[in-house]
């Protein structure tokens, strides 16, 4: 029988770590990189403070070409809305060789719920 996308981040998330929203702030303030791995448009309405954006469909190609996802003393911090692409990320990037990659439990709507910092670009004033 086939999998269902659900079968596929529990999978996933058996097989990685999660971090609560104060580990990932530890993190965040020890100087993790942050992956926001939702969509452009998703990221650029608003996202964690100083995270990079690297949509869950690329990951695999940018992976060797980011620097900051391959310093294996650093940690990486992954998140998406509500973690299920994060989980799968994070799967991802195991595979690959990263060994200090980690998912945030509930993504982005746990940490904005808490009124944690986001980062958000100002709208541009044409006038």
């Amino acid at each position: 029988m086939s999998k269902t996308s659900h079968d596929l981040v529990v999978e996933a998330k058996a097989a990685i770590r999660e971090v609560s929203l104060d580990e990932a702030r530890r993190l965040i303030q020890n100087g993790a990189t942050v992956l926001d791995v939702r969509e452009p448009g998703e990221f650029t309405a608003g996202h964690l403070p100083g995270a990079m954006n690297i949509p869950r469909g690329l990951l695999e190609f940018k992976l060797a070409g980011t620097p900051e996802l391959n310093d294996p003393r650093r940690p990486i911090l992954v998140y998406c809305k509500t973690s299920g692409r994060a989980a799968l990320a994070t799967v991802v990037l195991q595979t690959m060789g990263v060994a200090n990659a980690v998912s945030l439990a509930g993504g982005f709507d746990a940490w904005a719920a808490e009124d944690l910092p986001i980062d958000q670009p100002a709208p541009i004033d044409f006038e």
